[in-house]
């Protein structure tokens, strides 16, 4: 039996060919360089200024002697975003599954998904805004600034995330799975929590992830809304301190020693949003395998 033989392939298509290759190596080069020179800078300015103190004392607004460390900012960015992910994660996903199992394709799910991808585009400045209008100004709690006002503020932020990426995710649940589960008589509910959540569970992990590693790098909600403290508290309803505030307000100081606590706060910061995509990115593969 003969082989087929494939038609050839003529010079003009492989010329074409290699020359789209080529111009896709060259536009990922160039959208490499700025990722991999901020990289090396922030490298280069903050790992000198990391010790043992840079992580176990606060702030202290010494302009004379050591300004302090960053135990504040670091502890009460992950009391903020910690906050704001029990606030968005659980309602992001409820709103996925209305979406898929519930909703479908009526005119209210037409409308939430319309209003989701708005919310996505919406600035962080304007959710703070929004707060700081509601929250802040009026009071609410008995006190002004407060961690926890931030924290809806982040929350508004990942809300969408969390719901688009989590549509998407059960979307991809076998619906034979869903049908031989309700052919057994279960109700929908029961197949929702025992089937379609456990099969989409790494997926909704790593949406989540990517929402709060979105979370974790606002600066402006908090501006509005937290004010920032130097102090370590872990009450939620006074000022309390984050590293984005603490970046943009080492920044501005005309002391070297307190902009060099800025590039190494930006270098922590940096970190933890690598190590979160990490393990979303292991989680995704492990969902697909």
């Amino acid at each position: 039996m003969s082989a087929t033989k494939l038609p050839e392939v003529s010079a003009r298509r492989r010329y074409t060919d290699k020359f789209m290759r080529g111009s896709l190596v060259v536009g990922f080069a160039v959208a490499l360089v700025p990722l991999v020179l901020v990289i090396y800078y922030l490298i280069h300015k903050g790992i000198s200024t990391w010790s043992w103190e840079f992580f176990t004392t606060d702030p202290n607004g010494n302009f004379l002697g050591y300004p302090g460390g960053i135990r504040s900012a670091l502890l009460g960015s992950i009391e903020i975003v910690l906050l704001a992910t029990l606030i968005s994660v659980p309602l992001g996903i409820g709103a996925g599954l209305y979406l898929v199992e519930y909703g479908k394709n009526s005119w209210f799910a037409n409308l939430v998904r319309y209003l989701t991808d708005v919310q996505t585009g919406v600035p962080s400045i304007v959710f703070g805004l929004f707060v700081y209008i509601v929250l802040v100004v009026a009071k609410v709690g008995g006190t002004g600034y407060a961690a926890w006002k931030g924290a809806i503020a982040i929350a508004l932020l990942m809300l969408p995330v969390v719901a688009r990426s989590a549509e998407v995710v059960l979307e991809l649940v076998s619906p034979s799975l869903r049908e031989a589960a309700l052919a057994l008589g279960a109700p929908r509910w029961r197949v929702t929590r025992s089937v379609v959540l456990p099969t989409a569970a790494s997926g909704l992990i790593t949406g989540s992830l990517l929402a709060v590693a979105r979370g974790m790098g606002e600066t402006a909600p908090l501006l509005f809304t937290t004010a920032g403290a130097f102090a370590l508290t872990f009450n939620l309803n006074k000022q309390m301190n984050a590293m984005p505030l603490q970046i943009y307000n080492d920044i501005l100081s005309p002391r070297t020693e307190v902009v060099d606590r800025a590039w190494g706060t930006a270098l922590v910061l940096v970190a933890l949003i690598l190590i979160l995509n990490l393990i979303a990115r292991a989680a995704s593969r492990r969902s697909k395998a």
